[in-house]
């Protein structure tokens, strides 16, 4: 096993003990680190080995993304298509009624998985060149969700239970900036890049962010996503 698929393990297990510990408004956890381990295993062995020195960190797994794929932002069309990866993917422990998992299978895009992935292959060509650049990872792997299937985003989270979970969160991200080398981490949104200078304080790292390519960020939808692709390329271009 990489080092990079035992820090994921660990992170995994970490999560597991933690998730049950969650306060409300959180009522359901899914982990796609187990129920999707084969596909995001697949993406750390083939991708983690190429050289990259740049982390771009995403805040967490959305329902129709890595919860489905087990791959950070990982629109299933992407996933498959673009970074060529394949896989099972079975089913969380626990399944809340709106929130299926059907994995690779799944005909529900992801709109910021769409977007991200789309840029870096206009960007950058292939996926393989692309990763000689950066690699993905989410900062917490948990979807976790309230009494009405609404996604519970780490920021939400309360009480000593969500502190511990932020703080194995942190500790896998100086884990993969360690294995990698990493010199740089590129949060996508406010909250990635402000957990990102948290978990990394003191370490001489540099780090930046780019607009989260999310249909709730209104700037990622302004002028057809134009300004979006505009500002993320302007970074990207340069690692």
């Amino acid at each position: 096993m990489s080092n990079l698929s035992q820090a994921a393990k660990d992170l995994s297990k970490s999560c597991n003990i933690v998730a049950s510990q969650l306060q409300e408004p959180v009522s359901v956890v899914y982990n796609p680190l187990d129920y999707a381990w084969d596909v995001h295993n697949n993406y750390l062995s083939k991708y983690g080995r190429l050289g990259a020195k740049t982390i771009i960190l995403g805040m967490n797994p959305g329902p129709w993304g890595m919860g489905q794929t087990g791959v950070p932002f990982g629109d299933v069309t992407k996933t498959t298509s673009y970074l060529g990866l394949k896989g099972d993917v079975t089913q969380p422990k626990i399944l809340h009624p709106k929130r299926p998992v059907i994995g690779l299978s799944c005909e529900r895009g992801e709109v910021s998985g769409t977007r991200l992935w789309g840029l870096i292959e206009e960007i950058f060509g292939s996926a393989e060149k692309a990763h000689e650049k950066f690699f993905v990872i989410n900062h917490c792997p948990l979807l976790m969700f309230d009494e009405k299937g609404t996604n519970i985003t780490p920021d939400k989270l309360r009480g000593v239970s969500g502190k511990e979970l932020l703080f194995h969160c942190d500790e896998h991200l100086r884990k993969v900036t360690s294995i990698l080398g990493a010199e740089r981490v590129i949060g996508v949104g406010a909250y990635a890049e402000k957990q990102a200078k948290k978990a990394l304080a003191g370490y001489e790292i540099e780090i930046g962010r780019i607009p989260h390519p999310s249909p709730a960020n209104p700037m990622a939808n302004r002028n057809k996503g134009a300004d979006w692709r505009e500002a993320v390329s302007n970074i990207l271009s340069n690692l």
